[in-house]
């Protein structure tokens, strides 16, 4: 995508689980296994903010009681972990990157999510529009866990789930590709379950 402006606006409504694996996986059923690569933050909402910044005409933020108070959606996604499990109709609620986006100007096509303890990922920015991501900060009606990156995550199910942040915090946006964490340690650079993109090079 080439330009997101104020107003800007995607698709919206609930997006339900499809109940198919792709290639390689393995329902995991009702468990919902743990993974990350240290130790898990634990931030209080009262210290809590969410930005984007980066190649915007003005960098955007929100405190916990701002962003709380933006229109929320709630949605019903199958999730895939690069380990191989997958977990059918997983139910969130936050509040979509549309909703978020439509706040900056920008000419940038890529992001970065941005987490406390110093996690990033990379993402092309028109995987992050158009009812296809959101920011979620309550899991099966209840407050996130900090164990599953509360209190606020990334949610992007289209794509494996380390490209969903735990512990997200903002989105630097720029006009070139820069790789996060995981991929500056071999994981693909787009992680699309479907097509098994695990590793560099798949």
């Amino acid at each position: 995508m080439a330009f997101v402006s104020r107003g800007f606006l995607g698709r919206s409504g609930t997006h339900r689980g499809t109940g198919e694996l792709p290639p390689g996986q393995y329902d995991v059923g009702d468990g919902f296994p743990v993974l990350s690569a240290g130790p898990t933050p634990r931030t209080a909402t009262e210290d809590w903010d969410f930005t984007i910044d980066g190649e915007v005409a003005e960098r955007a933020r929100w405190t916990w009681q701002e962003f709380r108070s933006l229109p929320r959606e709630d949605v019903v996604v199958d999730i895939h972990c690069v380990t191989k499990w997958s977990k059918f109709r997983t139910a969130w609620s936050g509040v979509s990157l549309d909703t978020l986006l439509a706040a900056v100007d920008t000419s940038a096509e890529y992001a970065v999510a941005v987490s406390d303890g110093g996690y990033t990922t990379n993402l092309p920015l028109e995987d992050l529009v158009d009812g296809r991501a959101w920011i979620v900060d309550r899991y099966e009606g209840e407050p996130l866990a900090a164990e599953h990156g509360g209190p606020a995550r990334l949610l992007c199910p289209h794509l494996y789930f380390w490209k969903s942040a735990k512990w997200v915090r903002g989105l630097r946006l720029s006009s070139t590709d820069e790789p996060g964490f995981w991929e500056t340690l071999g994981y693909h650079d787009y992680g699309d379950p479907w097509r098994e993109q695990r590793y560099a090079g798949d």
